[in-house]
């Protein structure tokens, strides 16, 4: 299996065997050539940032992002479970515009004009680009689940957006009454951290042992089987025997409706009063792509070789919202995509070298102290996609040893990645 460390992960995507050819430069008859960014998580901040600290000043780069302080969704589980707090999570902008000249403005892109190249803000200004880059995250799809809609958040939380929400289900996980039920409704695939819904229960669960032993888990699930089942299943079993029950889409678990009002969760015609619903719904790419026009309905098609969209050369999608092949949508592979996206455009706005591209991902999980799992892959571009070239997974009966240091694994990767996206 690969074992990660922060030298290897921070020249992930940035080195590779040889190089391409230098391609045409973007004039660009304003001066220095205007890259906007729109999205300051995983994919949006560390493009951003390796467009600026490798062009050298030659490239004006602008990062969009409404929030002053980012809370990572990697890793949130883990306050959810107790070992780690908010402020661990949360993460500012200033380094990004102090140390390498970003100007980083904190509003809401509204709208995206492709032929004049500008993007509008909430606030009322106008941005002129030469190359966007889109890292908005995920948004829900409308009536996904029959009963909820985002009013119902604050009475069933999706926490699938880290902050107030991840804070609000803590918060609720802890007022269950004793013996009461947590219910999840988990979502279909494709979406966010595929293993994210299935370590949440396992943080859940960690805490309900503790101080709710005879509560039980609710899962309503779509799918017919998910990410790392296997090392799940078997760490349920041995760390919260009796307290999880899984019903899957052929059991009946794609069948489900809510009622937010009398708290209710309804599995193929089967009606269970809950004390808390986690409903994470079914998702799309975030809504400024489909205002930039460069969305299928629900994702945006990339090219594999730079990101660039499908429908519009001069945009590129990195991260949640990219549909690009067999990349699974993470922290670590916005990040890994950024740093090939911010290669080829600095390359096609100044000249530059442009590497292959070349991407890797790791998802960790933990299921308990010092239980840590991981599943993860390497990647190359094909001219259909983003194609698998190796992957790897932690086996069911590992030893103690190494689970921790799996989990260990996972905490290095947090301040690597925290570093190479803020500096």
């Amino acid at each position: 299996m690969v074992k990660l460390n922060r030298r290897l992960f921070l020249g992930t995507s940035a080195a590779a065997l040889g190089t391409l050819a230098a391609p045409a430069v973007m004039a660009a008859a304003h001066g220095k050539p205007r890259v906007i960014v729109i999205g300051g998580g995983a994919g949006g901040a560390t493009a951003a940032r390796y467009i600026a600290k490798d062009s050298d000043g030659a490239i004006d780069v602008t990062l969009v992002e409404p929030s002053r302080t980012y809370f990572s969704c990697f890793f949130s589980n883990l306050y959810l479970g107790g070992f780690k707090e908010m402020d661990d999570l949360g993460h500012t902008y200033g380094t990004l515009a102090a140390a390498y000249g970003i100007n980083v403005i904190h509003d809401w892109a509204v709208d995206v004009d492709p032929d004049g190249k500008t993007v509008s803000l909430a606030g009322g200004a106008t941005l002129p680009y030469d190359k966007l880059i889109l890292s908005p995250g995920i948004d829900f799809i409308d009536g996904a689940v029959e009963g909820w809609g985002v009013e119902a958040q604050n009475k069933m939380p999706h926490a699938y957006k880290a902050g107030s929400q991840t804070e609000l289900l803590k918060a609720q996980v802890m007022a269950m009454p004793q013996g009461g039920t947590f219910a999840m409704v988990a979502p279909p695939n494709p979406y966010r951290c595929p293993p994210g819904p299935y370590e949440r229960v396992s943080m859940i669960a960690h805490v309900l042992k503790a101080h709710n032993p005879t509560a039980k888990i609710l899962i309503a699930d779509p799918k017919e089987k998910f990410s790392k089942q296997g090392l799940f299943q078997e760490g349920w079993n041995t760390h919260y025997a009796g307290m999880v029950d899984w019903v899957g889409g052929d059991f009946g678990g794609g069948n489900v409706s809510v009622d937010p009002e009398a708290m209710t969760m309804t599995i193929d015609g089967e009606k269970t009063k809950v004390d808390v619903c986690n409903v994470i719904p079914a998702m799309k790419a975030g809504r400024i792509a489909e205002m930039a026009g460069v969305t299928d309905g629900n994702w945006a098609p990339v090219n594999a070789v730079d990101l660039s969209s499908k429908a519009n050369a001069d945009i590129h999608v990195l991260g949640d919202s990219a549909e690009q092949g067999d990349m699974p949508k993470s922290g670590f592979s916005a990040n890994s995509q950024a740093k090939v996206c911010a290669n080829a455009v600095r390359g096609a706005l100044t000249g530059s070298t442009v590497f292959p591209a070349r991407f890797s991902n790791t998802c960790w999980s933990l299921i308990a102290e010092n239980d840590g799992v991981k599943v993860g892959a390497t990647y190359e571009a094909t001219p259909e996609k983003i194609a698998t070239l190796e992957g790897f997974i932690s086996q069911t009966g590992e030893d103690s040893a190494t689970r921790k240091a799996t989990y260990e694994e996972s905490e290095g990767w947090y301040s690597g990645i925290v570093a190479d996206m803020f500096g």
